[in-house]
């Protein structure tokens, strides 16, 4: 009585954990269940059209084109003629036998690439013979087109999910398009869009028989959104125009807003190299680390270099606040500035200035390397406790966005280096002072800064005092955005009222200093040209390379809508390549144009290529070197 008790409750105990089981997976997992591991599902993407991008003109900068794959799904592939399918779309068998074994890898039962981006002619022969190849289909894919050929760095492009993205993604599958770089990595989210997808139901042959479950998981697809960005590309392919045969950065920026009005690297690339099927051919030259141009390396974002003379302003700025000099303070020039007794060392100078009391605005406009290395000395060992004076100094010059990556929206990008006392506590193994670290008076030694940073420091002094987040995004389906990192005020940590007479100092550059060969008539300039020392270091050995050529600047003095960086790497004093390129791009972008009178500046600019220096001086000795002929 008992065991037959036992097994009928047994039995029923089975059965309510079956109907159980059944209630949940039909009942309460039947309304979210996704069909896509069913055998017997069969599922098409139909993909949105990717968003468009426009400069802030409304030019458009990225348009979309059509592209035709061969799709395969290994599970419904049945035997076949190979060498008849190979020359239909043109491949090998064994490179068939390879992509086959990949897709089988990546999963049998879901769809994925087996040949992109067909040629138009080859998509109208395969389609008509396609039927007789189960398994196999055509796929209708969106593909970029860029119309304008420049701003590759800051458009970035597109290319295939791989298979440990799709692996762990719930949206990509292996072979389909994403962001890689640029505006299209950092607004992948909005430009592609949402991809619709049809579920049909298949017999036990494998053949569709209608719709699954009448359409009820059937979505369409949504496109992507269209993006207006800050740049101003015809200011930006002028500059690209304007550094041909030079390598280096340009950044420019609309100080009232932060916006960024060009974002130049140089050389750079036409952004239609890595579109179709000769993506793949050509980003194997333009990525290749040996490539000594790195033309897909943005030197803008990421090229840290030591500021040189623009970062005397920022000592000026600091020395004011401080209280340690005013606009009068003296300090001597004869011919440099000597340091550490004296059999010590000597920083020459080339102010020009031998034996008189230098004053602020002098020292700005003649680039007077004594004046600053007076004024820095008094920053750091202000109260004789140089640790703590220089942490001050720091907190200051970060306070203007240097040595961190700004918070901007491109993808790349470089903090730089801004030391402290801490820095110096932790690699100097003696009692260090001002002098320890002189250079940093007149931005060498230690300090390093990208073309960003550098041209978001002179927007913070053409506001007199604070500044916005650079931001290349401006507009998405042309609605503003409204992000408060990018529209609210960062104030630096020096008064406003000391920004006049630097601002004043800026201004002299170009009437009477080394800017003045640059002038713009009827543009009131202000900046502060510099010349950066280059060594490399190669098996233990430094080299001396030609020198840095820098300039930032804003325009016009007053209400300025423009600030710069410009570095030309090895291109020597900024006064010679520097200056003008900054002043054309500052005419450019205020008249329109560039007036006859500095056409000949133009013409000089467009002309001239830097490649001897860079194979002779820089390539040649390093390969010298490397090899111990040298």
């Amino acid at each position: 009585m008992q065991k037959s008790f036992l097994i009928y409750f047994l039995i029923t105990l089975v059965g309510f954990v079956f109907i159980g089981r059944l209630f949940q997976l039909q009942i309460i997992r039947g309304e979210s269940y996704d069909p896509i591991h069913n055998a017997a599902v069969k599922i098409e993407y139909d993909y949105p059209e990717r968003g468009y991008v426009y400069d802030r003109n409304g030019v458009l900068l990225v348009a979309n084109q059509l592209s035709y794959d061969v799709m395969v799904q290994p599970n419904q592939v049945k035997p076949l003629d190979t060498v008849e399918f190979c020359k239909l779309i043109k491949i090998t068998k064994e490179d068939f036998l390879k992509r086959f074994k990949k897709a089988e890898n990546y999963a049998p039962y879901l769809p994925s690439v087996f040949l992109k981006q067909l040629a138009k002619e080859d998509f109208a022969f395969l389609q008509e013979k396609l039927h007789k190849y189960k398994g196999f289909f055509i796929q209708k894919r969106i593909i970029r087109n860029y119309p304008v050929k420049v701003a590759a760095n800051v458009l970035g492009y597109i290319g295939e999910v791989n298979e440990n993205l799709a692996r762990k993604s719930d949206y990509y599958q292996q072979g389909e398009l994403i962001g890689k770089d640029g505006i299209e990595k950092q607004y992948e989210d909005l430009l592609r869009g949402k991809k619709g997808k049809k579920y049909y139901h298949r017999n036990r042959f494998n053949k569709v028989t209608g719709s699954y479950k009448n359409g009820e998981y059937d979505t369409l697809p949504e496109n992507g959104k269209d993006l207006t960005l800050t740049l101003d590309i015809e200011l930006q392919a002028y500059a690209q125009e304007l550094m041909k045969g030079k390598r280096g950065g340009i950044v420019a920026i609309e100080p009232s807003t932060g916006e960024i009005l060009a974002l130049v690297t140089a050389p750079s690339y036409d952004p239609n190299m890595l579109v179709g099927r000769k993506r793949s051919k050509n980003s194997s030259i333009l990525m290749d680390p040996e490539n000594p141009e790195r033309p897909t390396y943005d030197r803008g974002l990421m090229g840290a270099y030591p500021p040189g003379s623009p970062f005397k302003m920022m000592n000026a700025l600091i020395g004011l606040q401080e209280n340690v000099i005013t606009e009068e303070t003296p300090f001597y020039c004869n011919g440099g500035y000597r340091y550490g007794g004296r059999k010590g060392e000597f920083m020459g100078c080339h102010c020009g200035i031998y034996g008189r009391a230098v004053h602020l605005k002098t020292a700005i406009a003649k680039s007077c390397n004594s004046y600053f290395s007076n004024t820095y000395k008094r920053i750091v060992e202000k109260n004789n406790k140089p640790t703590e004076g220089l942490n001050n100094w720091n907190k200051h010059v970060e306070s203007f966005g240097l040595g961190n990556y700004l918070g901007y929206d491109l993808p790349a990008g470089s903090p730089g280096l801004i030391p402290d006392g801490n820095y110096y506590d932790a690699r100097l193994n003696y009692r260090w002072n001002g002098s320890s670290t002189i250079s940093n008076a007149i931005g060498q030694g230690e300090v390093l800064t990208t073309p960003i940073q550098l041209a978001n420091f002179t927007a913070a002094i053409a506001n007199r005092g604070f500044f916005y987040t650079p931001h290349i995004l401006k507009k998405v389906d042309n609605i503003s955005i409204d992000n408060p990192d990018f529209t609210k005020k960062k104030i630096t940590t020096i008064n406003k009222e000391h920004f006049k007479p630097v601002i004043e100092a800026m201004h002299e550059v170009f009437k009477t200093g080394t800017g003045r060969w640059s002038q713009v008539e009827g543009i009131e300039i202000c900046g502060k040209t510099g010349t950066s020392e280059n060594h490399a270091i190669v098996n233990g050995k430094r080299i001396q390379l030609e020198d840095h050529s820098i300039l930032v600047a804003f325009a016009p003095k007053d209400n300025p809508k423009i600030a710069l960086a410009i570095f030309v790497e090895n291109g020597g004093y900024g006064s010679t390549i520097a200056a003008p390129i900054t002043s054309l791009l500052i005419e450019k972008y205020i008249n329109g144009k560039i007036s006859k009178a500095n056409k000949y500046r133009e013409k000089n600019m467009l002309n001239l290529s830097l490649q001897d220096i860079y194979n002779k001086q820089i390539e040649k000795p390093l390969e010298e070197i490397a090899s111990g002929t040298k």
